[in-house]
């Protein structure tokens, strides 16, 4: 176990107090979760920037690290679809864990055959991430039908948008194996 894969730990560690707290009946539980969810963030990214400043990467974190972010965010959208019953936020929520599906399917798919680079990570998948972050950090620090959490909303929609387009570059880089493969198989 070294730093980065720690922070990973945490934050995979940290879901369970960001739900927990969520639910409790105190007016101070939405800055709390935001905090929380926020703190989260800043350790998705230290403990990327540690593993390859420190050269400490590793296949845990390799493996853990991804899943750590996807759970954050998919509970945190979850709870949050719960709390707010609003169309728009469910579909954009619902469009941001179905990306997260396929993608991480695309990736493992794609790896096997030997070609994850052309998957990698594109500036619009980064530029989403941070969209999506931004949003759920509003959201989770706004009581549901305040300006904030319109505000929250409003960015949320605005990620969605950026989380189909970022799909769109994936699947049109990974079109060529998909292609192949399949005029293989007839």
């Amino acid at each position: 176990m070294n730093i980065p894969n720690i922070l990973t730990s945490v934050r995979i560690f940290m879901i369970p107090i960001l739900v927990g707290i969520y639910y409790l009946p105190w007016e101070g539980r939405y800055y709390t979760c935001a905090i929380i969810f926020a703190l989260a963030a800043i350790t998705d990214w230290l403990d990327g920037f540690l593993a390859r400043k420190l050269d400490q990467t590793t296949p845990f974190g390799a493996f853990f690290d991804p899943v750590a972010d996807k759970l954050m965010v998919s509970i945190a959208l979850v709870m949050l679809v719960a709390s707010y019953a609003n169309p728009l936020l469910t579909i954009a929520s619902a469009i941001i864990v179905g990306r997260e599906i396929v993608i991480s399917a695309l990736r493992e798919w794609m790896a096997e055959m030997g070609k994850r680079a052309s998957v990698a990570v594109s500036y619009i998948g980064k530029l989403k991430t941070s969209m999506q972050m931004l949003a759920i950090f509003i959201l989770l620090g706004s009581r549901p039908e305040t300006t904030s959490a319109h505000v929250g909303e409003a960015v949320l929609i605005a990620a969605a948008a950026l989380t189909l387009w970022s799909m769109y570059v994936y699947l049109k880089a990974a079109w060529p194996e998909l292609k192949t493969k399949e005029s293989n198989e007839k």
